[in-house]
């Protein structure tokens, strides 16, 4: 059952939301969120990272990834490599934002000098800098880094004849589609 319809969707208790670096996965997993009744877990702030931008070691989340996919009911704004192992088999519904990079890229640099300018704290209280932003492990360095095998996987799971259900979506406009659809028939 690789293709989801909007009624797989609205049947799921849980839903994973994956894109590339800069496809808005958690604002679309609040707007699911809310629409599909799901609690919503911030993968970046909840999993990823410590203050002072430093990653959370691996062993913590893997422990705090399955103790979030045991649960009966979430939807995860991502799955990082290191333990998107444990969330696929518990996965029933991939709404993959599988945009352009040109869209995203451009999405990111927005978001990148918003958050650089407010210096509104992110992923746990992290403020990003220009100096970061500049860096060898920025968050524009990591969305070309990341790119192709992201939609190379959201592709993968989209033809797989064993995973969970996928609606990949290639275009925001598709995102703002479906949840119109979710909410004119939930």
């Amino acid at each position: 059952m690789p293709v989801a319809t909007v009624d797989d969707l609205r049947r799921a208790q849980r839903v994973l939301c994956y894109g590339v670096t800069g496809s808005g996965k958690s604002t679309a997993a609040h707007r699911l969120g809310a629409l599909l009744g799901l609690p919503v877990h911030l993968v970046d702030d909840e999993i990823g990272w410590l203050p002072h931008w430093q990653q959370r070691p691996v062993p913590e989340q893997r422990e705090l990834a399955a103790t979030v996919v045991a649960q009966e009911r979430w939807l995860l704004d991502s799955a990082y490599g290191h333990w998107r192992d444990l969330v696929l088999p518990r996965t029933q519904v991939i709404v993959a934002l599988d945009y352009p990079r040109w869209l995203t890229l451009a999405r990111l640099l927005r978001r990148t000098v918003w958050r650089v300018v407010s210096r509104e704290p992110q992923c746990n209280g992290n403020v990003e800098t220009l100096r970061q932003t500049l860096s060898k492990d920025s968050i524009i360095v990591w969305h070309f880094r990341s790119f192709a095998n992201k939609r190379r996987r959201m592709r993968a799971y989209e033809v797989a004849g064993d995973g969970p259900a996928v609606i990949r979506l290639t275009h925001p406009r598709q995102l703002r589609r479906l949840l119109a659809q979710l909410a004119a028939e939930g």
